[in-house]
C-alpha cells in the first residue's frame, strides 16, 4: 500500500456522499396502517395522570400564605397593563413577582404534594 491509496482512503472516508447505497424496500402498507391503528389503541389506553402538582399550586397561591405574594404580582400586572395601554411601550415586566408567587405556591405545595406521592 502506497501513499497514494493511504490518500484515497483518508478522502474516502472525509467524504460519505461519494458512495452510493441502495435504499430499503418499502413496507406494505398494510401493515403500516395495522400499526398506526395499534398505537392509537395503546394511546388510547393509557390514561392520562394529572399532576397533583398544579393542583396544589394553584390551591397554594390562592392561600392566605402565599396572598402578599400574589397581591404584589396583581398588582404589577395592572400597572404594567396600563402603563402599556397610555404609552405602546413597556418599561416595566412582572418577572420577578411571578418568581415570588411561583417560589411560594411551590413552597406551599411541596409537602402536600411528597404526602401524595408513592
Amino acid at each position: 500500500m502506497g501513499i497514494w491509496d493511504s490518500i484515497q482512503d483518508l478522502v474516502e472516508a472525509v467524504t460519505p456522499w461519494t458512495t452510493v447505497e441502495a435504499e430499503a424496500p418499502a413496507e406494505d402498507t398494510d401493515s403500516q396502517e395495522e400499526d398506526a391503528e395499534e398505537e392509537e389503541e395503546e394511546e388510547e389506553d393509557e390514561e392520562e395522570i394529572e399532576d397533583p402538582k398544579e393542583k396544589f399550586e394553584e390551591e397554594c397561591k390562592n392561600s392566605k400564605q402565599c396572598s402578599p405574594a400574589k397581591h404584589h404580582f396583581d398588582e404589577c400586572v395592572e400597572r404594567v397593563t396600563n402603563a402599556s395601554d397610555d404609552d405602546g411601550e413597556n418599561k416595566e415586566d412582572c418577572v420577578e413577582e411571578f418568581f415570588h408567587l411561583a417560589h411560594c405556591a411551590s413552597q406551599c405545595a411541596a409537602p402536600k404534594l411528597w404526602s401524595v406521592l408513592k
